[in-house]
């Protein structure tokens, strides 16, 4: 029983003729976000250095960005979860969704931690 790949990436948008091409399409966009990244981290853009959002610089903001649209195309099209049913899509992003926020938990949970240790005068770890 063949299944037949939907042949169109951003929504519609971009229509191809053949899977072939569709491969091509989106390795195509992976590849200039990549390069877009890579450009942006050797470059480091002064607009972007210099300013900050929520104590986190502009430029760090941009590659977590890029790195998440990245991951969505991936996963959405070389993964074909664009095919599959709703609720196992559904699963698979809570899932993920889930385990990240447990995750930032733990990481600003420590942290903190380790920021009222060095605080209270301690100057190194003895471990």
């Amino acid at each position: 029983m063949a299944h037949e790949h939907k042949l169109e990436i951003f929504r519609g948008l971009i229509k191809f003729k053949s899977n072939n091409t569709k491969i091509w399409g989106i390795f195509t966009f992976l590849s200039i976000i990549t390069i877009v990244e890579v450009a942006f981290g050797i470059v480091k853009p002064e607009l972007l250095v210099d300013n900050s959002f929520l104590a986190m610089k502009l430029l760090n903001w941009v590659f977590i960005i890029l790195t998440l649209v990245k991951a969505y195309y991936i996963t959405w099209d070389f993964m074909h979860m664009r095919d599959e049913v709703k609720s196992l899509r559904r699963a698979v992003v809570w899932t993920t969704i889930f385990l990240l926020c447990y995750l930032v938990m733990i990481l600003l949970i420590e942290g903190d931690y380790i920021y009222e240790v060095y605080k209270s005068g301690f100057v190194k770890f003895d471990f």
